[in-house]
């Protein structure tokens, strides 16, 4: 089982952002002056197809355009810490906490999850 979260820090109503209707914004962020919210997130939610499913959705129901980063966990909560993103998501619970306990978050939703179904004959 893999946890994604999100994590924001402005106050901002994101709607159906992503249907991940559960995000924290930075401290740092330029949101409120821009019409474009710069989410990092792991290479595989990228891969997953989620993101292109649902942005567009959102981006024709707001007055956001965002721009999607893909980069492994440890970079995107970097680049979280930096201020050079406004949204994260990623799967490292630990990390997520220590991000948050920072002050670099305010909070973290499960926002997905795997599931591994084995298929096959009985052993």
């Amino acid at each position: 089982m893999s946890r994604h979260g999100c994590f924001f820090t402005q106050p901002f109503t994101l709607t159906s952002l992503l249907m991940l209707s559960s995000m924290s914004f930075y401290q740092g962020s330029a949101i409120k002056s821009s019409s474009i919210i710069r989410l990092a997130t792991t290479t595989s939610t990228q891969n997953s197809g989620l993101l292109q499913n649902i942005l567009p959705e959102f981006e024709k129901h707001s007055s956001y355009q965002v721009h999607v980063i893909a980069v492994g966990t440890g970079k995107a909560l970097r680049m979280g810490k930096d201020s050079d993103v406004d949204v994260l998501i990623v799967h490292a619970p630990l990390a997520e906490q220590q991000f948050n306990q920072a002050g670099y978050g305010k909070k973290c939703y499960d926002v997905m999850y795997n599931d591994i179904v084995l298929v096959g004959p009985e052993a």
